[in-house]
């Protein structure tokens, strides 16, 4: 790797991160508003640090409570996620302390959670769900996926239903009783893959994020559905979700916000975020990184990326209204090779990439000429190999807006082998 990499608004470094500008806060949308009072003012959520020592005397005694009736019950003897329950450890009182949690420290409802819990476990089969072919190749990484990680760690699992608008692929998947109670079991196996990653220890990463996808989302056919999945995960699932975001929030979301919020406690509203269409990428990178973040979404992972080890880390930076940023990535020698990614969240705008020669008298290359990125666009991936030493020149004109736009760019310059 060999490249140093002036900018127009500011210095670029390869796989290191830029100054991030906070991007201004849309207008809030009628939809945004009817959520803010659905929630009740709900404060915004703060995860458990899971500390003993930062409970208080009544939740550390409530905690040994729930351990004493524990203790007494036929499930004295009782593990989770591969955890003793009383096995007399930190792993087991992050465990106790979620049902806790989600009880409000109320121990005879924790108890009567944790032991609901433990049954349904052992009767859905949810120990040893990861490793089995429940027959959904085609769903995967499409319906509901792990990928990535946000900005503190937490793994973030992608939920996606508007494939569900054909017919024909309803009727396949929920079809009759049988058919959605092999979804289910589906979907719980994709939860319980995320579950493996989490530490259960105190002050480590004990939940994840969800990311749902409400483009194209056939509300009505997906009710029951989408009820025994909230029901199900609220259920068996406590605390085990430290943000909920909602993307491409259509007009129609407080209906179906009023469908399933009558499944869901305070505490679970108040991890919501809500995205409507166009802001995703602005959301998104407020908590996720842009090499996590999958390029439909506009970030810059894609599938093929996930074989190869993490993520190549991604510098951010902002398009401001009415504004034109050159990238410049220069150093680069004669027969060296530099590879790019760049995305800008919810493009229409202009792009191009030149490569311009050190040497006086040579002509500047258009490597792409200039052209107009559609709203939905994916990240861009391409590569040139230099005859001879110059920079590189990456340009996105905003200046037909007066919107402020996100971005992410990342590059890697390979020198030639050859002498």
């Amino acid at each position: 790797m060999d490249a140093s990499s002036p900018m127009s608004l500011q210095k670029a470094t390869p796989f290191q991160d830029l100054p991030q500008a906070s991007p201004k806060p849309y207008r809030k949308s009628f939809v945004t508003t009817l959520m803010e009072a659905a929630t009740l003012r709900t404060p915004s959520f703060k995860e458990d640090t899971y500390f003993i020592s930062h409970l208080k005397s009544s939740e550390k005694k409530a905690l040994q409570e729930l351990k004493d009736k524990l203790s007494a019950s036929e499930a004295s003897d009782s593990s989770m996620w591969g955890i003793p329950l009383l096995g007399g450890d930190d792993k087991a009182d992050v465990i106790l302390l979620k049902f806790l949690r989600a009880r409000d420290f109320r121990v005879g409802d924790a108890l009567n959670m944790l032991l609901k819990c433990l049954a349904w476990r052992k009767e859905f089969g949810a120990d040893n769900i990861t490793e089995q072919d429940l027959g959904f190749k085609e769903l995967e990484g499409v319906i509901a996926y792990m990928q990535g990680y946000d900005k503190e760690g937490h793994p973030v699992c992608y939920n996606a239903y508007g494939v569900f608008r054909d017919k024909e692929m309803y009727e396949r998947v929920f079809g009759d009783e049988e058919k959605l109670k092999k979804f289910l079991k589906w979907r719980v196996q994709v939860l319980e893959r995320g579950i493996k990653l989490l530490h259960f220890k105190p002050g480590g990463v004990n939940s994840i994020i969800q990311v749902t996808d409400l483009k194209d989302m056939p509300k009505k056919e997906l009710r029951v559905a989408s009820n025994q999945i909230l029901s199900l995960f609220q259920d068996n699932y406590p605390e085990m979700v430290a943000r909920k975001i909602f993307i491409n929030v259509p007009w129609y979301f407080s209906v179906l916000y009023s469908m399933f919020s009558p499944f869901l406690t305070q505490r679970t509203k108040s991890k919501f975020v809500i995205s409507k269409e166009g802001n995703v990428a602005e959301t998104l990178y407020k908590f996720v990184r842009p090499e996590d973040i999958p390029v439909q979404y506009g970030g810059l992972s894609r599938p093929s990326d996930l074989q190869n080890g993490p993520p190549k880390p991604a510098s951010e930076f902002t398009v401001k209204g009415g504004e034109k940023v050159n990238i410049q990535i220069e150093g680069i020698e004669g027969g060296a090779t530099i590879t790019w990614d760049i995305v800008v969240g919810g493009w229409d705008l202009e792009y191009s990439a030149e490569f311009v020669p050190v040497a006086e008298g040579s002509y500047t290359i258009a490597v792409e000429k200039p052209r107009k990125i559609g709203a939905s666009e994916e990240a861009i991936h391409n590569s040139y190999t230099s005859k001879e030493a110059g920079k590189m020149v990456l340009s996105v004109d905003n200046t037909a807006s007066r919107r402020k736009k996100v971005a992410a760019y990342r590059y890697i310059v390979r020198k030639s082998s050859t002498v």
